[in-house]
């Protein structure tokens, strides 16, 4: 695990990201956006509930996207069904009807998941110095039984590092959840590049 020098590095790491991705989505609402990343935290598959990864609500969109490198792992982006709406209406416009809104939820969730994670792990990749790939993103709506199984499914990777969210456009406020799935290698692997880059500013 991280000790906590080593994971107030990672967060303040996956907060550059979270400027990044902020700049990008400014420019497609046409309007301030704010994004941070207040803290994260490694949990085992025994620390696992849906009140520790935010599930307290009936319908999540989820944006998952794969990433390979020195370390592998899986990233999942969760936004309340209402919130992901919000978003989406944000970027549309308001001249878009809220019954019209669903239809575009797919192809503007993905656009939102892949400019927020590619902007947290392009951060990792420019601080630690490594070269890591991405696929495509993938849209779905879940409810918390439903992500609850597929994290338990994907444990088999061993750790999740989940990010809490804090995305504000305009003036509305919107928390989401950023989870990554390590294997123990990859979280092993992960530790050193952070304690290289410690080692490297101290």
């Amino acid at each position: 695990m991280l000790s906590d020098l080593q994971l107030d590095a990672l967060t303040e790491v996956f907060n550059i990201g979270a400027g990044r991705a902020a700049e990008s989505l400014s420019e497609i609402v046409g309007d301030t956006v704010l994004l941070s990343v207040p803290s994260i935290e490694i949990l085992e598959n025994k620390d696992i509930d849906a009140a520790r990864l935010g599930l307290e609500n009936d319908e999540f969109a989820a944006v998952s996207q794969i990433f390979s490198g020195p370390f592998d792992a899986e990233g999942l982006l969760l936004f309340t069904e209402t919130h992901a709406l919000e978003i989406v209406r944000e970027m549309m416009g308001s001249e878009i009807a809220i019954e019209d809104l669903p239809e575009f939820e797919q192809e503007a969730m993905c656009e939102v998941g892949n400019i927020i994670l590619n902007a947290c792990l392009s951060a990792m990749a420019d601080i630690f110095g490594i070269q890591l790939d991405s696929g495509l993103p993938r849209y779905s709506q879940a409810s918390p039984q439903w992500i609850l199984r597929y994290v338990s499914y994907e444990m088999e990777r061993d750790c999740l590092l989940v990010l809490h969210i804090d995305l504000k456009i305009e003036k509305r406020q919107t928390q989401g959840h950023l989870i990554f799935f390590l294997s123990t290698d990859s979280l092993n692997q992960l530790v050193e590049h952070v304690q290289r880059y410690l080692d490297g500013i101290q």
